[in-house]
């Protein structure tokens, strides 16, 4: 009886979850199921954005600048995965300004649930656009209809760009934030990610600054990175794309969504790139998270 007891109790400790030391509320406690390194009320507590109300920045809330601006918008549109809460405030703090290194796989794998959102809905409309091609041949009395034409369309990012720090920043902090997120996700969906940018000059923290100074701080912040090797896997990188028909489909990566201004500023440049190579492209944002 002891021995079937013990094995019992063996068999109970294997099947029943085991505790961590959660990277956000530092207690001891249940693991999560979906995310790696926190607990499970950690998990349950995070503010998701699962159902963005403007279609353009992916901001959660009603946002008036996307619809008072009448500039041209580089981007197709941004999401992100988190709204920027206080709790999220001192995640990224813990992450960006203090060093914990440990957490870019936690935030990449956040991310990466912004990716699945950003697919999902392009797949979406693809499909859409192609069932209403269906349905327009149709209505000019064609008697045979492909049935694949409209099948779901597969939509997959061809490149990540993460958005680059200055070298003062990059001392100061020993590495770049948004790189270590881009390379998680990258290492998730098989995306090749490559530091295409470069920052011209240090623009201090935006955190402290309004919107009509970040946006002044950003003109000309940004440049096409001069480091041949660089350049040579770029180049290369095209030509694995052959002469494909549709648009390059570029990702830029960010910690945090606030103005666009640096989004904004990245994506005319990357254009201005691809411009340059003969290259069409269609260029979106992901950010771990949105104020």
């Amino acid at each position: 009886m002891d021995s079937l007891t013990a094995w019992l109790t063996k068999v109970r400790s294997l099947l029943a979850p085991s505790s961590l030391h959660c990277l956000i509320c530092g207690k001891t406690s249940r693991p999560a199921a979906g995310l790696h390194g926190i607990c499970a009320g950690c998990e349950e507590a995070i503010p998701w954005i699962r159902h963005p109300r403007c279609q353009k920045c992916g901001r959660h809330v009603g946002c008036p600048d996307c619809s008072r601006s009448g500039e041209a918008v580089p981007i197709v549109c941004n999401r992100s995965a988190v709204s920027y809460t206080s709790v999220m405030r001192e995640i990224l703090g813990q992450y960006k300004y203090r060093g914990n290194e440990q957490l870019a796989p936690l935030l990449g794998s956040m991310l990466d649930r912004a990716y699945i959102r950003l697919k999902a809905e392009r797949e979406r409309g693809q499909r859409g656009i192609a069932e209403n091609q269906s349905a327009h041949r149709l209505s000019k009395a064609s008697f045979f209809l492909n049935k694949h034409s409209a099948s779901n369309p597969r939509w997959q990012a061809d490149l990540l760009v993460p958005v680059p720090v200055s070298e003062s920043r990059l001392v100061e902090r020993g590495f770049n934030q948004a790189e270590r997120v881009a390379d998680v996700l990258s290492g998730r969906r098989g995306i090749p990610q490559l530091p295409l940018l470069v920052r011209t000059h240090h623009t201090g923290k935006q955190s402290f600054k309004h919107r009509a100074e970040r946006i002044a701080d950003m003109k000309h912040a940004f440049a096409g990175n001069p480091d041949g090797a660089v350049l040579l896997q770029f180049e290369i990188w095209l030509e694995t794309l052959g002469k494909r028909t549709r648009p390059l489909q570029i990702v830029i990566v960010d910690d945090i969504y606030t103005t666009g201004s640096t989004i904004r500023a990245c994506a005319d440049t990357i254009q201005t790139l691809c411009d340059g190579y003969g290259k069409a492209a269609e260029i979106y944002s992901l950010t771990w998270a949105r104020s």
